[in-house]
């Protein structure tokens, strides 16, 4: 990846948090950042009038604020400001065309609002053509940094896979290479749907050949990855429960949980499935979801 970390960011907690977690992560991948704004698509809640004029200002006082306080800080990093009139969506979607990195603010648990509103995070989410990246404002960690007692245990890189191809591949190049990064552990995660114990042609002799077989697949798909990282611990994590509710359980001590979506040749049928909602509303650390074919 060569191409900048882009964040969103509108001047609200969350959008500061997800800055801090942008320049940080700019840093050890070696990567420019670029901080946006869109002065047209500003929180309902900004101290400004309804003069384009007064929204411009304002935009670019957020602006000047955080460039001013993550240089003062990492004072070698390369960073550039876009003060934008697009809309908010429109900008992110179209800088990931570029980025290796797209950030955007969560407000925590319960919902997702990254850049402005819900809306127009999942929309983003959906349709980023680059790794896309939600945190939460209230994360002690990100807040602190990786190296602060309150994310003592939180060193793993936290990825679910569920089909083998290139799919798998995309999701755990990005894990690895994260670990590798952050001298974190990998767990890969694979969940074991109870419906699909029915049909399994094991499960009328013992429900151990059931979750040998499962995890026999995950290790065939993590097989190259260990090669080509042999330094990385790799937990092989394979449980009984939906994806979602797997993938939660396993994120509790996460640095950072990983997942996939496929592609959309069209802005009108972007989806995110319900695991990534899941995810992004629930998973206690930041979520990369990440495009794939």
């Amino acid at each position: 990846m060569t191409g900048p970390v882009v964040v969103g960011l509108d001047g609200s907690p969350a959008s500061v948090t997800a800055a801090w977690w942008a320049v940080r992560e700019a840093v050890v991948r070696r990567l420019p950042v670029v901080l946006l704004h869109s002065w047209t698509t500003q929180p309902l809640d900004a101290p400004i009038a309804q003069e384009a004029l007064s929204k411009q200002r304002y935009g670019g006082q957020v602006l000047q604020r955080m460039e001013a306080e993550l240089l003062h800080r990492h004072g070698e990093l390369d960073l550039v400001t876009e003060l934008v009139s697009v809309p908010a969506a429109q900008a992110l979607l179209e800088a990931s065309g570029n980025a290796s990195l797209l950030v955007l603010g969560s407000r925590g648990h319960g919902s997702v609002a990254g850049f402005v509103l819900g809306s127009i995070s999942l929309h983003v989410l959906g349709l980023a053509r680059c790794p896309a990246v939600t945190v939460r404002a209230d994360d002690p960690a990100v807040e602190t940094g990786w190296e602060h007692p309150a994310a003592a245990d939180r060193r793993e890189i936290v990825v679910g896979v569920q089909e083998a191809g290139p799919a798998a591949d995309a999701l755990l190049e990005f894990a690895f290479t994260s670990a590798d990064l952050h001298g974190a552990r990998v767990r890969a995660v694979r969940a074991l749907p109870v419906s699909s114990l029915v049909t399994h042609p094991h499960i009328g002799r013992s429900e151990e050949g059931y979750e040998t077989d499962e995890h026999g697949r995950l290790g065939a798909a993590l097989a190259p990855w260990r090669q080509k990282f042999p330094d990385i611990d790799v937990v092989d994590h394979v449980a009984r429960g939906t994806a979602a509710q797997v993938l939660l359980s396993a994120s509790a001590h996460g640095m950072l949980t990983v997942l996939g979506r496929r592609r959309h040749p069209s802005p009108l049928t972007w989806k995110l499935g319900p695991v990534a909602h899941a995810a992004l509303h629930h998973a206690p650390c930041p979520v990369a979801v990440i495009p794939h074919d």
